[in-house]
């Protein structure tokens, strides 16, 4: 059985916990203690194969630099939170997303996520905005209430397609390459016996 490990990352308190219990066990926490490092795993399908989710939920990004480096470098994939009822948590997203492609470069699979729109009379964040960001950095956006158990599912399950689709992709490049370079050998070799075959040997008295 396949696994896949994904990092939930964003601020303190855009709920992070909350959306990953609500995913992995059902339930909504309406209070808990700042999160350090929680990992959880869940069973599931990806592309109706069976797989397992193994998610890091870890404290906010403000709080949790020592280990930022081994989280960026070590996880399949990303789930990036932001509450959609403050500002300044999808601004920070923003460095977090940047910092992730210094480390791993291009083709790290991302979700992007809007947290707690069940709270419309506090928003602050217009879904056009996050749209547009998320169509800026190529990856999927979701709207999610960890309360109300909206689209929670949807983020955990699209993050590890992505996951699969991105090491399919490697994979098929490995082999592209490794095809490509035993090609080019029996070229070369081919050459090189005809190029023998057409050098008429000469000897001398």
């Amino acid at each position: 059985m396949k696994e896949y490990k994904i990092v939930v990352l964003g601020n303190g308190g855009v709920g992070k916990s909350a959306l990953t219990l609500q995913y992995v066990q059902g339930i909504f926490v309406h209070n808990y203690d700042a999160t350090i490092e929680d990992s959880y795993r869940k069973l599931s399908k990806v592309d109706a194969e069976n797989a397992r989710l193994e998610i890091l939920d870890t404290a906010g990004t403000e709080q949790f630099t020592g280990m930022r480096e081994t989280y960026y470098r070590t996880a399949q994939g990303f789930v990036l939170v932001f509450s959609l009822a403050e500002t300044s948590t999808f601004e920070n997203l923003k460095q977090t997303f940047l910092d992730i492609l210094t480390i791993r470069g291009e083709d790290v699979p991302m979700v992007l996520v809007g947290n707690k729109s069940d709270l419309a009379e506090t928003r602050q964040v217009e879904e056009s905005d996050a749209q547009n960001f998320a169509r800026k950095l190529r990856i999927p956006y979701f709207e999610t209430s960890a309360r109300l158990n909206q689209n929670v599912s949807e983020v955990f399950e699209e993050c590890a397609v992505l996951i699969q689709k991105i090491g399919k992709s490697q994979s098929e490049r490995r082999r592209w390459s490794s095809e490509s370079e035993i090609g080019d050998k029996k070229c070369k070799n081919w050459l090189r016996s005809c190029c023998c075959c057409l050098i008429p040997c000469f000897t001398t008295d």
